[in-house]
């Protein structure tokens, strides 16, 4: 494992306090990174986020489909009754996946979700591009 991974996913759960959750899977799904929430109890064990991160690359690759007609993809996002999640793909200008940013959210944040996505996550994402293109 690279550090720069590791080094992200611990800067993103910082980020804002509704933040329970940070990893970094590969185009293949395989989880390179991770970060909680100090304190948090997580929902899910390591086998079962493993298994997560597999089918949010797999569900990564079909969005990208159609960004040439619908345009470029910000985010992904389901709101669950125990928490929110969210995917935000690592592509190059021309759609190929990198990586996956899995985050998850306290289910309160709900609403705002969007915004410490947009304001906050996405800004970090756009300045570390070129880092994860290169590590990749």
């Amino acid at each position: 494992m690279k550090p720069f991974f590791q080094e992200f996913c611990d800067e993103v759960v910082t980020l804002d306090p509704s933040i329970r959750f940070a990893g970094v899977a590969d185009g293949d799904g395989h989880l390179v990174a991770v970060a909680e929430r100090k304190g948090l109890k997580p929902l899910l064990n390591p086998e079962e986020r493993a298994q997560y991160a597999i089918t949010a690359a797999t569900r990564q690759y079909t969005r990208l489909r159609w960004e040439y007609m619908l345009g470029r993809i910000n985010y992904a996002m389901s709101n669950y009754a125990n928490l929110v999640r969210a995917t935000i793909p690592i592509a190059d200008e021309n759609s190929r996946l990198y990586y996956v940013l899995l985050l998850s959210f306290d289910v309160e944040a709900g609403g705002s979700v969007h915004e410490i996505i947009m304001q906050k996550i996405k800004p970090l994402v756009r300045k570390n591009t070129d880092k994860f293109l290169r590590d990749a």
